[in-house]
């Protein structure tokens, strides 16, 4: 017969061209996934969780140094926080 509806792709299973589809799509995600993932690994030159010299992985942020309390002050001077009789009070005070 030439209009035989109960033919797919896999002959006999009326399913075979739907898990055949799903299939090539699963193929193509995991190609994408694959491809983002080598590229997040290779775009650092630490790699990803290798620990740099101060013992800090990548992607984790190292806790700001400790200022003394003169960079503090000069930091509020130059950002105009405070003003100059200010600024040379508190540094006379220190």
């Amino acid at each position: 017969m030439m209009w035989d509806y109960n033919d797919s792709w896999v002959h006999g299973s009326t399913y075979g061209g739907w898990f055949m589809f799903i299939g090539f799509i699963a193929v193509i995600v995991a190609v994408v996934f694959l491809v983002v993932y080598l590229a997040r690994q290779t775009s650092h030159p630490m790699g990803a969780g290798v620990q740099g010299a101060q013992g800090y992985s990548q992607g984790q942020i190292a806790p700001p140094a400790q200022e003394s309390p003169r960079e503090i002050l000069k930091r509020r001077y130059a950002s105009g926080e405070i003003e100059r009789e200010e600024y040379l009070q508190k540094l006379t005070d220190l």
